[in-house]
C-alpha cells in the first residue's frame, strides 16, 4: 500500500456512513501507535500534522516515514495538511509528495475565503491531491492561530452550499460549536445546522475539535453526515500526562525506548476510542 488522497477514503466513509479520524501526530511515537492500531483494527486513518508539526518534523521526512509504514504493513495510509494557510508552502509539499491538504482562509472575508481555496483546487488536483476548506471558525488554538470563542463563527447552510460549489473542494470543514483544545464542559454542538448544512452540500463533511467530546456526541455528528473527525489534544494530554507520571514515578529512567512505552500505551486507548467512535473498525 502506498500514500493516499483522502478523496475516495471519504467518500467511501459518506457512502457507508461511517468516519475516518484523522489523528494530528507530533512524533515518531504518536505515528507508531495511530498505525499500528488501524492496522490491528483494519482502519482506515488519516496522519494530519499542522504547519508547526511539518516544520519540526520536516516535510520530506514525514512523507518518507508514512509511505514506508503503509508499505510496510500493508494498509493504506494518508498523510494530510492540517490548517495550512499559505498557497505556496501547500504546493512546496504537495511536490514533496503529500496527496491531501486543508487550506485554511476561513478567517478572510467570503470572497477572498474562495479566491484562495479555488487557487489551491487547481493546482492540488492536477497533481491528484484532494483538497479541504474551512467555512466559519473554530474557537481555541491551532498552533499559533488563536480564535476567541466569541469571535468563533457558525457556518451557514446557504453559503456552505455556494461555497462548495463555487471551490470545487473535495472536503469540507464546518463550525458547529465544536472548538480546538479540550473542553471544560461538553459543548452543545448545533446539530440542526449540521443536518441543514448536509441537505446543501455533497461533499463529504469534516468535525474539528473532537478532543474530549463524549463517544454520544461524535456518534451522533457521524450519524448525521460527519466524514471525517480530527482529534489532536486528546493525544498530545495522553502522552505528556503519563509520561510525567512515569518519570516521576521513575527518576532513574533514562531510556526513551523504555519510558515512552506508557505514553504510547496512553495514546493508544485514545486512538481505539475514536476508532469505534467513527464506526470505522474494519472498514480499510
Amino acid at each position: 500500500m502506498y500514500v493516499i488522497s483522502t478523496h475516495h477514503m471519504l467518500r467511501r466513509a459518506q457512502r457507508g456512513r461511517y468516519a475516518v479520524p484523522a489523528f494530528n501526530i507530533h512524533n515518531l511515537e504518536t505515528l507508531q501507535v495511530v498505525v499500528e492500531t488501524a492496522v490491528r483494527l483494519r482502519a482506515p486513518v488519516i496522519i494530519a500534522g499542522t504547519p508547526g508539526t511539518f516544520k519540526h518534523a520536516g516535510a520530506e521526512n514525514l512523507v518518507a516515514l508514512v509511505s514506508t509504514m503503509a508499505k510496510c504493513v500493508n494498509h493504506p495510509l494518508a498523510i494530510h495538511l492540517d490548517h495550512h494557510t499559505e498557497y505556496d508552502d501547500i504546493a512546496q509539499k504537495v511536490r514533496q509528495g503529500v496527496r491531501s491538504v486543508m487550506i485554511d482562509a476561513s478567517s478572510l472575508p467570503y470572497a477572498q475565503n474562495v479566491a484562495i481555496v479555488k487557487k489551491v483546487v487547481n493546482f492540488c488536483h492536477h497533481y491528484d491531491v484532494s483538497v479541504e476548506a474551512e467555512l466559519g471558525q473554530l474557537g481555541g488554538q491551532e498552533d499559533e492561530l488563536l480564535v476567541n470563542s466569541e469571535d468563533a463563527l457558525y457556518t451557514s447552510p446557504s453559503q456552505a452550499g455556494d461555497f462548495a460549489l463555487a471551490t470545487g473542494i473535495d472536503s469540507l470543514a464546518i463550525a458547529i460549536g465544536t472548538a480546538h483544545g479540550m473542553y471544560a464542559a461538553t459543548p452543545a454542538l448545533d446539530f440542526g445546522r449540521l443536518d441543514a448544512i448536509r441537505d446543501r452540500v455533497s461533499v463529504p463533511l469534516v468535525l474539528h475539535g473532537a478532543s474530549g467530546l463524549p463517544s454520544d456526541v461524535i456518534r451522533n455528528a457521524v450519524a448525521l453526515g460527519i466524514c471525517k473527525v480530527n482529534v489532536a489534544t486528546e493525544l498530545k494530554n495522553a502522552f505528556s500526562h503519563s509520561l510525567k507520571r512515569y518519570l516521576q514515578d521513575n527518576p532513574q529512567a533514562t531510556d526513551p525506548r523504555d519510558y515512552l512505552q506508557p505514553a504510547k500505551l496512553a495514546m493508544k486507548d485514545v486512538v481505539e476510542k475514536v476508532i469505534a467512535d467513527c464506526g470505522c473498525e474494519g472498514r480499510a
